[in-house]
């Protein structure tokens, strides 16, 4: 495991480090900020990882946190720790783009209900992260602000679609940020940019201020420098909201307590039938995984999903049909970019061709194409039915299986502009975090050793719907492996 080099040295670089010293008054959370603030002025340049640094709101929070403490008020699990918001998530007062020209300056009304559990926990927001244009892509380089570059190796991608939040925690910019995972937008980055990475249950975590891309698929999780960090945050984030139809009705996640206690007996299951694709570097790391997983005490199975390599081809009719429909409110009328024209069906044509770059199009076409007349069985409906195949693939697998493994990427970090003109290249980038979405179930990506060009490789943890603490038992496992072996490939 690595961690973010030039953090000021009296700074701790996790959050629940942080939040402890700020909580018993050893640390302040205006020396922490100012420290990620520095980090932030000698790297972002390089970088991009944000559309937008809100230092003059993140040195109020941090203030408020200080003065609770001072007062002796508990100001929360996530005291004083600075957090990266993806910036497809509503802030209050502050811009809301999604990387988009078509909501460029829209400043929304409300905070999303994570930003408010967030803020509720003590953590203070440092800034909106960059991102592919409405959550539409594998590498950050489809927003309309400029590409996010790769921490680890700037001539590189970061990932995406939530790249900037990927490349936000690696660089120290900030120990947790929070990203959105439609189809691999969380884990995908987090492995290309050698951080932890979570997509929890649907429904766990609630989806009310997160501008849709595609409702049935989207979900928001945290990004962070180790396991335990993450399921903090998920502990802070998760639970009931009535503000989201789609939100499970239960407690949050309790997750902390499981991580110690080991992977002994538990079945890790090996997809023997998984598509193909990965590098050889990346799949010896997901050997070398297993090999870790088996000397802790699991036992490693074998088990099938024989409809998973059908799950891109199902995933790229349903989520651009979704998407078709939650971007059509993006028409000029009622908030974001307005081209002005001589009538309205030529304002609408005028303003969504100027607002909306060439992959949002693409999907949005590609999206209306398959809901249309004559189409929608052929193409909408039969992807429907594949997405019920591979949700019973995972439940006969579950039943051999407390988890799964695979890898995130097949593929560490590529060059910025090696895939930029071949989308089908960029969509396979996505084969093995796809799957889950569809299903619904939380899975995520855990840094484990170095492949191609010394850049770092995820392994990927599935787990069942609400199988989140089996996940993080493994999760924290694997990292004990990779600790003990000193972070080395």
């Amino acid at each position: 495991m690595t961690t973010p080099a030039n953090i000021h040295s009296n700074i701790p670089t996790t959050a629940a480090a942080i939040a402890d010293g700020v909580r018993s008054g050893a640390l302040k959370a205006v020396d922490v900020l100012e420290a990620h603030l520095a980090q932030i002025a000698a790297r972002e340049g390089d970088i991009h990882a944000f559309n937008l640094v809100t230092a003059d709101e993140a040195r109020a929070a941090a203030a408020r946190v200080d003065a609770d403490v001072a007062a002796g008020r508990d100001p929360g699990v996530l005291a004083g720790v600075p957090i990266a918001l993806k910036d497809n998530m509503c802030t209050r007062g502050i811009p809301t783009t999604c990387s988009s020209k078509i909501l460029e300056g829209w400043r929304p009304p409300y905070d999303a209900t994570v930003v408010q559990r967030l803020a509720a926990a003590g953590a203070v927001a440092i800034g909106k992260t960059n991102l592919d244009e409405f959550a539409m892509g594998s590498s950050t380089e489809n927003s309309a602000f400029g590409v996010t570059f790769n921490p680890r190796d700037t001539s590189r991608v970061s990932g995406g679609s939530s790249g900037g939040s990927a490349a936000a925690v690696a660089a120290g910019f900030s120990p947790i940020s929070i990203g959105s995972d439609t189809g691999g937008s969380i884990r995908q980055p987090a492995a290309l940019c050698g951080v932890v990475g979570v997509k929890p249950t649907y429904g766990t975590v609630s989806r009310y201020g997160l501008v849709a891309y595609a409702s049935s698929l989207d979900q928001m999780g945290p990004f962070s420098i180790d396991v335990r960090d993450s399921a903090l945050v998920l502990e802070a984030i998760s639970g009931h909201d009535p503000m989201d139809s789609t939100s499970i009705p239960q407690a949050p996640l309790s997750l902390q307590h499981v991580l110690s206690q080991g992977v002994e007996g538990l079945r890790v299951g090996r997809i023997t039938d998984m598509p193909s694709g990965a590098d050889p570097d990346v799949t010896a790391r997901l050997e070398a995984a297993f090999d870790a997983l088996k000397a802790a005490g699991a036992k490693i199975v074998d088990v099938e999903m024989p409809s998973m390599k059908y799950a891109l081809t199902a995933y790229y009719l349903i989520a651009p049909a979704e998407a078709s429909s939650n971007l059509a409110r993006y028409d000029g009328v009622r908030y974001g970019l307005r081209v002005n024209t001589t009538d309205t069906n030529a304002m609408y044509s005028a303003t969504r061709t100027a607002g909306f770059g060439e992959e949002v199009k693409r999907r949005i076409m590609l999206g209306t194409y398959a809901l249309s007349a004559g189409y929608y069985d052929a193409y909408y409906g039969k992807a429907l039915k594949v997405r019920r195949l591979i949700s019973d693939d995972f439940a006969r697998a579950y039943t051999k299986a407390d988890v799964l493994l695979t890898p995130t990427s097949p593929i560490v970090a590529f060059p910025v502009g090696e895939k930029s003109d071949d989308p089908l290249a960029m969509y396979l980038c996505d084969i093995y975090t796809i799957p889950t979405n569809l299903a619904g179930h939380p899975a995520m990506s855990v840094p484990f050793g170095t492949g191609a060009h010394g850049l770092p490789v995820g392994v990927q943890i599935l787990a069942p719907t609400l199988g989140e603490q089996v996940m993080f038992k493994v999760a924290a496992s694997l990292e004990r492996s990779m600790i003990a072996a000193g972070g080395a490939k």
